[in-house]
């Protein structure tokens, strides 16, 4: 798997609940934490995190590694840790008081992107130094691409 490959895997998982969110609208967008509020006041995660976002990360990984000759347990298994990325990312900043959808930049890109490469290094043998230049090549694209879906109204926020 080259590097654009795995860059494109994990620009599926983590645009895949906001592609979702932008056809289906409210549609099926169950909050993960139902709604419930830690004992600091705060969301557990906000109302952003939905199962449809995970299933659809989830599902479009495991399509897009399928396309690529290596099957979709792969896709299947980097899109579900790229959620408990974005999660635990949004965990943190419902701590930090920062609102659902706001921008903490480094934390919005790296935990989402870390976990599967972290994963997908055991894999597919890539080395540590890789998975650092493909999470920093992550941030940067993903910043860049955000204000591009912001710019086309796919995206709410431009960050």
């Amino acid at each position: 798997m080259f590097a654009y490959q795995i860059l494109l895997l994990l620009f599926m998982a983590n645009g895949a609940p906001i592609i979702l969110c932008r056809l289906l609208g409210g549609r099926y967008d169950w909050p993960v934490d139902f709604g419930l509020v830690w004992y600091d006041g705060h969301p557990i995660l906000g109302p952003s995190k939905t199962w449809r976002g995970i299933a659809g990360a989830v599902l479009f990984s495991a399509a897009t590694t399928y396309s690529l000759g290596l099957g979709a347990y792969l896709g299947w298994v980097a899109g579900l840790l790229a959620m408990v990325g974005d999660l635990t990312s949004s965990f943190i900043k419902r701590r930090l008081g920062i609102a659902s959808s706001g921008m903490a930049l480094g934390l919005d890109q790296i935990p989402e992107a870390l976990l599967p490469l972290l994963w997908l290094k055991s894999q597919l043998g890539i080395s540590y130094s890789m998975v650092f230049w493909l999470s920093c090549a992550f941030l940067v694209l993903e910043l860049g691409i955000s204000r591009i879906l912001f710019w086309l109204h796919i995206r709410k926020q431009p960050y």
